[in-house]
């Protein structure tokens, strides 16, 4: 079955841009890049892995445009990074039921960096945290003591984090995002909500096993084309996974819409799997209401 196109999707990566130039989106590991092409001529860090970077053109008002942009595919909801700025402040309050939140955080900024969230989540209400391990200056891993003030936070505040696993796209070292460090993570927090991003290959199928193991661990689609999920996944959604994989596309920021639904039309989830893939998922874990 294809995916059925009347169902009002959560996105569970999606940006809004803050203008034509696109440095700003990785300006915190841009020391990490050696390599002159990803300093020098990218627009954004992995640009070698994508085709046809979305052009987000000219606007006075990103915002507006990014709603636009959703309502041409049914895009209900999108959870969105939170920064302290016009953008964000913005796309709370004129569209306050299309937007939520996850607030990016620094594991290298210890308790300040909790007292931050605490704050911006008692402002904002943020429905969660994330962490880029591989994108961190200096690089911190997913089972590093750095980040288990932010693990005991999520736990206190009931909010899902969300960490990149896998190869990391932009041209860093991978240690920071083995999957395997998310089995000690699981067992130590039993009561911590997990959603792994960005593929966790090549170790898709550790993935798959963990969340098996692992009541608190769920995986997100994001910055794959659907044309390219593992096949793992897949299977995993349409046997006992369907509960646990989410979609999340990565729109402006690599891929466009087009492309993502174009190549959605094609994965072989069965019936049962997209409502929970698009939508329900994401509303539970997320508590997004019905």
């Amino acid at each position: 079955m294809s995916y059925p196109k009347d169902i009002g999707i959560v996105d569970c990566m999606l940006g809004v841009p803050e203008g034509e130039s696109r440095s700003d989106w990785y300006d915190t590991f841009k020391p990490l890049l050696k390599d002159e092409q990803s300093r020098e001529a990218f627009k954004m860090p992995a640009q070698y892995m994508f085709k046809d970077i979305p052009d987000t053109g000219k606007t006075d008002d990103f915002v507006a445009w990014t709603v636009d942009q959703m309502d041409r595919f049914n895009i209900q909801k999108a959870l969105i990074g939170w920064n302290e700025n016009d953008t964000s402040r913005r796309a709370k309050e004129k569209y306050g039921d299309r937007f939520f939140f996850d607030l990016p955080c620094n594991p290298n900024n210890g308790m300040e960096e909790v007292r931050r969230i605490k704050r911006i989540h008692a402002e904002v209400g943020l429905s969660a945290i994330s962490v880029f391990p591989a994108g961190t200056n200096p690089q911190v891993p997913i089972n590093h003591k750095h980040m288990f003030p932010l693990y005991v936070c999520a736990v206190e505040l009931d909010l899902p984090i969300l960490l990149n696993v896998g190869i990391p796209g932009p041209r860093v070292p991978m240690e920071t995002q083995k999957v395997e460090h998310l089995d000690e993570i699981c067992w130590f927090f039993p009561d911590l909500k997990i959603v792994m991003r960005h593929g966790a290959e090549p170790w898709q199928d550790l993935a798959v096993k963990l969340m098996l193991k692992w009541p608190n661990l769920y995986y997100s689609t994001s910055a794959f084309a659907p044309k390219h999920y593992p096949k793992a996944i897949i299977d995993y959604a349409n046997t006992r996974g369907a509960d646990k994989i989410i979609y999340a596309g990565y729109f402006p920021m690599g891929l466009s819409l087009d492309r993502i639904f174009s190549d959605m039309e094609n994965v072989p989830f069965k019936d049962h799997v997209w409502p929970k893939f698009l939508r329900e998922n994401a509303t539970n874990l997320f508590k997004l209401g019905d």
